[in-house]
């Protein structure tokens, strides 16, 4: 089971949107429209500086040093996020049935400190960051590293995500994808709440 993280894990749109926020603060440009908070909360951070700063332009280059040289702590946006409603719960039940849990995201080193915060390592056997690979999603590259290092069939792995580009990533690896609270980018399997997994999980032993 591979779930992407914003959106999906927690709800991270407070956070995400402070942190560009404030980096528009300092490289002295006004704060973000809605479209911009929505690509930020499912893109990396580079491409995200890109979008709002403009291509190498110089407040661009101002927002990538600001964070190159560490002078914004990224731990300070982490409690911003909320755990996602029975999530660590539908976890534990997953992992007594054995199924293998994974988390392939497009977050950075951030992700360090949001496995630290919530004690995340417990509750998954691998996480793949968009530094851990040379094509960030929606590029197949994530998830194939996630399916062969368990030496799985693509058949018996599944991606939750919420956003398009969870689906364009599941559809490009070949893996099946279940929409989370987003029933525009739904397919064929849609959950609302991640209780609602197991019962699509003993449906599908059941079928």
């Amino acid at each position: 089971m591979i779930y992407d993280c914003d959106g999906v894990l927690f709800d991270s749109f407070e956070a995400n949107t402070r942190l560009y926020n404030d980096l528009c603060v300092w490289v002295g440009r006004g704060p973000l429209s809605k479209e911009e908070m929505q690509y930020v909360h499912i893109h990396t951070v580079f491409e995200a500086i890109r979008l709002i700063f403009g291509k190498e332009s110089d407040l661009e280059k101002k927002a990538l040093e600001i964070l190159k040289e560490k002078q914004v702590d990224l731990r300070n946006y982490v409690e911003y996020l909320k755990i996602e409603p029975h999530l660590f719960q539908t976890l534990e039940k997953l992992k007594e049935k054995g199924i293998l849990r994974a988390i392939n995201t497009n977050r950075t080193t951030s992700m360090e400190y949001v496995m630290e915060r919530f004690d995340l390592d417990p509750y998954f056997e691998m996480v793949v960051t968009a530094l851990d690979v040379n094509n960030p999603k929606p590029h197949p590259e994530s998830i194939e590293k996630i399916v062969a290092a368990f030496k799985l069939k693509k058949e018996e792995a599944v991606f939750i995500g919420d956003s398009e580009v969870d689906r364009q990533t599941a559809e490009s690896s070949g893996v099946r994808f279940i929409a989370y609270k987003n029933r525009e980018i739904a397919n064929d399997l849609f959950i609302e709440d991640h209780l609602d997994l197991l019962d699509l999980i003993l449906n599908h032993k059941a079928s």
